[in-house]
């Protein structure tokens, strides 16, 4: 691997060469390293589209690591992954993709990533976007989420994107059995004249399901950002949305609820906050001997943490 693969897997997947265990690493449209485990077998798809990747019931403590890189100018790739997780599985998969474009066309990726969660299976997704590169060429990424959770089953899907990707849309659907759970927490910020808009559709249909989706972002200069959500309750379920963001400079936020209570027993709340920075906090900090830019970052930082 070169120095910028490197990099990028460093970013969005916190690796330090191959990972162990389970693993696809794809660059430029194609694998350049695999790994299946007598747990976790990684193929294919029947199309060539991408992965199907089969985690064996019981599997535990295990991880998947399927991040992208894209390097060459120009490129866009669609691709589907596919995950089953098995009944009583509890892993970690880590995604994630990185573009460095260092020249004048646009390079886009948009990953499309199913889970199939059995009875009792446990997921922690991660899923993190990076963009580099002093090229005029957009870095372009929307990632698409499909969740169908059965009886019991529990993901916790957490997502950042902090710098670097010029437009992305990011949309996830989501699909809760009985006692199923659904944590998701999205971190992220925009500057310059990046779009982002956020999508989430979340349909509790068992008895005893649950939703927790919360969005912490930043808007920069003249970035633009749209987060909306949707929870839908047929069942006794409980459900809770929240948006909070700090607007900074000349950028624009909006933020789009939407509850459908289809059971008397459904209980959804949704929150939003949008705001610049407290002066007093800035204040504060400059006390302290930071120059107010100085200020600024350290309440940005602690805020997307």
């Amino acid at each position: 691997m070169n120095q910028i693969t490197e990099q990028i897997l460093e970013e969005v997947a916190a690796l330090h060469g191959i990972p162990e265990g389970a693993y696809n690493i794809r660059e430029n449209g194609k694998s350049i390293g695999r790994n299946s485990t007598e747990e976790i077998q990684i193929t294919t798809r029947a199309d060539g589209k991408g992965l199907e990747i089969r985690i064996a019931p019981g599997t535990k403590k295990k991880s998947v690591h399927i991040p992208v890189v894209i390097s060459q100018s120009g490129l866009k790739e669609v691709v589907y992954n596919d995950f089953y997780v098995g009944e009583d599985a509890d892993v970690t998969i880590v995604a994630g993709c990185g573009i460095h474009n260092a020249g004048n066309d646009a390079s886009r990726h948009d990953g499309i990533h199913s889970f199939f969660l059995e009875k009792g299976a446990r997921v922690k997704y991660v899923e993190k976007h990076y963009g580099a590169g002093d090229g005029r060429g957009e870095r372009i990424m929307n990632p698409e989420t499909i969740i169908e959770i059965g009886k019991d089953g529990y993901m916790e899907m957490e997502t950042v994107q902090i710098r670097g990707v010029d437009s992305t849309v990011r949309s996830t659907r989501a699909k809760l059995a009985e006692g199923a759970k659904l944590v998701v927490t999205e971190r992220l910020m925009t500057h310059g004249k990046q779009r982002a808009e956020s999508r989430f559709d979340v349909h509790m249909d068992g008895a005893d399901s649950g939703a927790n989706v919360v969005s912490r972002s930043v808007a920069r200069e003249d970035s633009w950002q749209r987060f909306s959500s949707r929870l839908v309750g047929s069942a006794p379920c409980s459900g809770h949305t929240e948006c909070d963001a700090i607007i900074m400079d000349n950028a624009k936020i909006s933020a789009v609820p939407e509850l459908a209570a289809n059971d008397p027993d459904a209980a959804l709340i949704h929150e939003a906050a949008i705001g610049r920075i407290a002066g007093e906090q800035i204040i504060k900090l400059m006390t302290l001997g930071l120059t107010e830019a100085e200020a600024e970052e350290q309440i940005v930082e602690g805020f997307l943490r």
